[in-house]
Order: structure tokens, then C-alpha cells, then sequence
């Protein structure tokens, strides 16, 4: 029997979904209604230690609305990774404002501290980590540079539900926090995002960012933007909310077994104090060629996998204008030697072991 391609992820939509889905549709009431504001309700509860939280269509318009609504805009200049998505960058450049890209520390793949303080400006208004891979960022050290400068830390969270620091949930730190609710995302609405707010002032905001300025229709106060999530989207959202949980464990069993069975190459370590929730299972390949490594696991093995992310920002043609010159070494090893193999909560016993299986041979062939 041959065998099937192991996929890199795998959205897990169950019936529960598709008939909170056909509620909905059948309620008449598809746009944003109960089902959004019982979601940011339960969402709060959940993750964020009941912080305010406010549901938007998507990550990125999460962070562009948390930005807005924090006062950032132009001539302001907020500190970045470059290792991460586009969409960190680009929502601080959304806002008119520059986005500063520091290096990273290459055991967790988040930013340096070092390297961020050593960014700052007379311009530099926030620091901006992100829980790369489902790991936190380093929070205490951050805070502190933050308080010596009189910066705000805003928090992308977008692949890091649940994940904690020294008992405190990520998201929970910074002015605001944003989680991703895409697809791949260890919960999903279908598409959409969640911002967590330090308080209702700033809750209050972004809910008129995202409604066209508005609170009732037609008094609008400010200039908006129709960032709404929908009810369709949120009931899926709070079906997931009752499954997260239990996915995470499995992410977090998996990823143990592949530590502790992995051999000749670098496996993802966690910082002291850090919970992972493994968004990404990232491995270092670094006496190979990478791209190799990660084709011959495809082609070869039938092990899907990725490499986030092989382009840094500040190299990318978008945000490169932002960053003329700057050399982030640590960040450079990181974009030539990752791959995030999988581990989401679908995979067998049999898939872990072809996984394993399949990276020992190449590491070894290589060796």
C-alpha cells in the first residue's frame, strides 16, 4: 500500500462547526450580532485572564486596529522582529508610522531584547514581539526596556494560543494582544482575528475602528474601517474554543515525542518559565543544505513541511525601503536553516514515527 503525504497542517472542522455554522444561517442574522460578542466574551475567559476582547476579520486587520487605536501613526517608529509574517510589519507601516526590525535570539526564535534596546530612537514609541511558533517572547526583559525608555509593548500572539509565561498568558502583557483565527492557526474561525485590550477605553476603540467609526448606526465619531468579523465566522470560533484545549495537549505531546526522538538536527528548545503550544514543531538544519533537506522530506518521504520564514522582512521588496542596510545576522541563520515539520493534533502514532524516520535518514546522510 503506498503511502499518503503527511500534510504540514491540518484545519480540524468537525460537525459541531458546520451546524453552529447552519444555526446561524438559519437565524437570518449572518453579519456581526450575538454570536461575535459571545465569542469575544468566551475568548476572553479563556485565553487572556478576561481581558476585554474585541473580534475582527483578520489577524492582520487586528494589529492594524490595535495600532490605530493606540495613537500610533506617522512619524512614530515601532520595534519589530524581522523573522516573522509580513503582516507585523506591514500593519505598522499601515498606520504611517516606521517599523523598526531588531534581531532575534536563535534558541526561540523571538526578539533579542539586546537587540531592541540597542533600536531605540528618539522616535521609537512601542516594542512589538511576536510568539513566534507558539512560544513567548521574553516579556519580563522587554517590559523593563519598555519602562526605562517610556515605550507600550504591543503583543502579536497570532500563533500562540494559550501559551503562558511565568503563569501569564501571552496577550495579556501589552497594551493590546492579536490572535489569528486563520485556518492553519491551533483554532480557527474560518478566518478572522482577536484583539485582547488592556482596558474598555481601549477596547472601545478598536470597536469603532473596525465599524466604520461607529457605535450606532450613523453616528460616527471617527474615521473607521469595516474590519467586522461575522456570526458565521464566530460560531465557529466558539466551537473551537470548547476543542483548544485538548488540541493543544496533543501539539505538545507530539512535539515531545519528536525531541525525544529526533536525531542530528537542532530540535526547539523553551525558555524557562515559557509554556509552547507548537504552532510550529521548528527544527535547525545547519550542516545541510536546507531547501534540500525540506524538498527530499516532501518528494521523497511524503513528509510535508515548511520553511517560515525564508525571506526576512527587512529584505522583502515591501518593507526593505524601511531598513536600508541593516544586517540582522542572527535573524539570517534562522531564515537559512529552519523547517517546521508537523505536529498538529491529526497526526498518528504511525505519522510521528515516518517523521522521525524521515528526518534521522537525511540528517544522517548528510552527516
Amino acid at each position: 500500500m503506498s503511502l499518503e503525504m503527511i500534510p504540514a497542517a491540518r484545519p480540524l472542522i468537525g460537525k459541531e462547526e458546520r451546524d453552529a455554522v447552519d444555526a446561524v444561517l438559519r437565524s437570518g442574522m449572518v453579519a456581526q450580532g450575538p454570536q461575535v460578542a459571545a465569542f469575544e466574551s468566551e475568548f476572553s475567559e479563556h485565553f487572556v485572564d478576561s481581558r476585554e476582547c474585541v473580534a475582527v476579520n483578520s489577524g492582520t486587520s487586528g494589529l492594524h486596529l490595535g495600532l490605530l487605536a493606540a495613537g500610533i501613526g506617522p512619524g512614530d517608529e515601532v520595534i519589530v522582529p524581522s523573522f516573522t509574517f509580513a503582516a507585523t510589519g506591514n500593519s505598522v507601516a499601515l498606520t504611517g508610522a516606521k517599523p523598526v526590525f531588531a534581531d532575534i535570539e536563535l534558541d526561540y526564535f523571538c526578539l533579542d531584547p539586546k537587540s531592541v534596546e540597542a533600536s531605540i530612537t528618539e522616535n521609537t514609541k512601542a516594542i512589538m514581539p511576536v510568539h513566534l511558533y507558539g512560544h513567548p517572547a521574553a516579556m519580563k526583559e522587554l517590559q523593563e526596556i519598555a519602562d526605562r525608555h517610556g515605550l507600550v509593548i504591543f503583543e502579536d500572539a497570532a500563533q500562540a494560543h494559550g501559551a503562558t509565561l511565568d503563569g501569564k498568558p501571552v496577550g495579556s502583557f501589552g497594551e493590546f494582544g492579536m490572535f489569528s483565527l486563520y485556518p492553519t492557526k491551533n483554532m480557527t474561525s474560518g478566518e478572522g482575528g482577536m484583539v485582547s485590550c488592556i482596558d474598555e477605553e481601549f477596547a472601545r476603540r478598536v470597536r469603532l475602528l473596525r465599524n466604520q467609526g461607529m457605535e450606532r448606526q450613523y453616528a460616527n465619531e471617527l474615521v473607521g474601517l469595516n474590519n467586522r468579523m461575522t456570526d458565521i465566522h464566530a460560531a465557529i470560533g466558539r466551537e473551537q474554543l470548547k476543542k483548544v484545549d485538548a488540541w493543544t495537549r496533543t501539539r505538545q505531546e507530539n512535539a515531545r515525542f519528536l525531541t525525544e526522538n529526533i536525531e542530528g538536527v537542532l530540535t526547539p528548545k523553551v525558555a524557562s518559565g515559557a509554556t509552547h503550544v507548537y504552532h510550529q514543531y521548528t527544527i535547525r538544519v545547519v550542516d545541510q543544505d536546507r531547501d534540500d533537506f525540506a524538498r527530499r522530506l516532501r518528494e521523497e518521504y511524503l513528509v510535508g513541511c515548511g520553511v517560515y520564514y525564508p525571506i526576512p522582512n527587512h529584505r522583502l521588496d515591501s518593507l526593505a525601503p524601511y531598513a536600508p542596510g541593516l544586517e540582522l545576522p542572527v535573524t539570517e541563520e534562522a531564515a537559512k536553516s529552519v523547517i517546521s515539520l508537523p505536529v498538529h493534533p491529526a497526526l498518528s502514532e504511525s505519522d510521528l514515527e515516518r517523521i522521525v524516520k524521515a528526518v534521522n535518514e537525511l540528517a544522517g546522510a548528510g552527516a
